[in-house]
């Protein structure tokens, strides 16, 4: 199974270089002026370069996200670490919440309505808003999972089938099969546990600002439930730096947010086209069909 996937994976990487070095070199040599076919075939390659980061960001959130939880589970648990425990926890969370980076940056290459996301300022605030945020809330799932295993576990798929049930109510439509879509949008309820997540490319600011607000509630809660009734395997002195850590990664982690979209979020292009996240841009294809069947 593993080499099936690796062999899918490099293909995937071997076709967009292919594609890409062809539409780089040998196109662009054959006239000055782009040609609607060559539009065309510059549009696949972004294309697939943007499905290959999807699919990096859902197997980074799939597979490192519980990993992540494991890490720092083991760590509050042992109530020591060293210096290689500490890192191995931050490289986590940054590899995690690059991964988003990475997606936000390729995706708005791939959305003709989008502006990009260019320059080091905007990137690395994105960067640092997700990396706070996601570090501030698996401190708090793990610290409710101190109290109770089941009730952490509850609340992760609560949070999940809210997700899930949001993605429905949006009615995307990435895919070119039921069952594709659903499997989809499974994936994205999942991401939405530990990060926001645009799922159609639309304006989100609404129910953005709900999820924060929620998140912020939610974390707060677990903090001072901790407080009043604290547990006998935390003793003040060591409860206190991972609640000073907590707090101050929600609250960084907010303030980059609101640093991002009030001065370096891109606005949308004056005209306005539609990509096939909205359902409406008409091409032979749909791209999350490669992305999920080959």
């Amino acid at each position: 199974m593993t080499e099936v996937k690796c062999s899918c994976l490099l293909y995937r990487y071997w076709f967009a270089l292919k594609k890409g070095y062809h539409v780089a070199f040998k196109c662009s040599s054959k006239t000055n002026s782009f040609t609607e076919e060559q539009i065309d075939q510059h549009k696949e390659v972004i294309d697939r370069v943007t499905d290959l980061s999807m699919l990096r960001l859902f197997e980074t959130y799939l597979e490192g996200c519980p990993q992540l939880l494991l890490q720092l589970y083991i760590f509050l648990e042992h109530g020591q670490a060293n210096f290689s425990q500490y890192a191995a926890i931050m490289l986590s969370c940054c590899a995690i919440s690059w991964s988003t980076v990475d997606f936000q940056i390729a995706l708005r290459k791939s959305l003709p309505d989008k502006n990009l996301l260019n320059g080091f300022c905007p990137k690395a605030t994105y960067l640092f808003y997700k990396l706070f945020t996601l570090l501030s809330w698996m401190l708090s799932v793990v610290l409710l999972l101190f109290v109770n295993v089941k009730v952490g576990l509850f609340m992760l798929l609560l949070l999940w089938i809210v997700g899930l049930l949001w993605a429905f109510k949006e009615q995307t439509q990435f895919c070119n099969s039921k069952s594709m879509e659903f499997l989809y949008r499974i994936v994205v309820g999942f991401i939405l546990v530990f990060t926001f997540f645009n799922i159609k490319g639309h304006n989100t600011k609404c129910p953005m600002s709900f999820y924060y607000v929620v998140r912020v509630l939610t974390t707060l809660g677990i903090l001072i439930g901790f407080w009043v009734y604290p547990l006998s395997i935390f003793n003040s002195d060591y409860f206190v730096p991972i609640s000073i850590t907590l707090v101050l990664s929600l609250l960084l982690g907010i303030i980059f947010l609101i640093v991002y979209y009030g001065a370096f979020h891109p606005n949308r292009s004056e005209e306005t086209k539609y990509d096939e996240t909205d359902g409406r841009y008409v091409q032979r294809d749909c791209r999350m069909k490669y992305f999920l069947k080959e």
